[in-house]
């Protein structure tokens, strides 16, 4: 959560999360802390610093995989596209390389 505060708002850059295999509180838990922070705006969208994409563990092992490859293209658009300092997370590789 710090990382991601500190590049929405120190350097102005977005940050990508892609949770593979999270808990629904735990992705639940995630996008509140986001919204407090001012990270995430629900009253503007545009102005939110942070993209977050889950992939649930009641879902398909194909469809959690899915989501670093998502995390990732979405993070090269941001870089390559808007020309933004992105930070990539993806929580849990171990889970995403698991499933591969």
């Amino acid at each position: 959560m710090e990382l991601i505060n500190n590049i929405a708002k120190a350097h102005g850059g977005v940050s990508v999360f892609g949770g593979v295999g999270e808990r629904t509180r735990e992705g639940n838990d995630l996008y509140m802390e986001m919204k407090e922070s001012g990270v995430i705006n629900e009253q503007n969208i545009a102005e939110s610093k942070v993209a977050l994409v889950y992939g649930q563990m009641n879902e398909p092992p194909g469809a959690r995989m899915r989501v670093g490859l998502t995390a990732l293209t979405m993070a090269e658009y941001f870089r390559d596209v808007n020309e933004q300092d992105v930070l990539l997370f993806v929580d849990n590789i171990f889970r995403f390389v698991h499933y591969k």
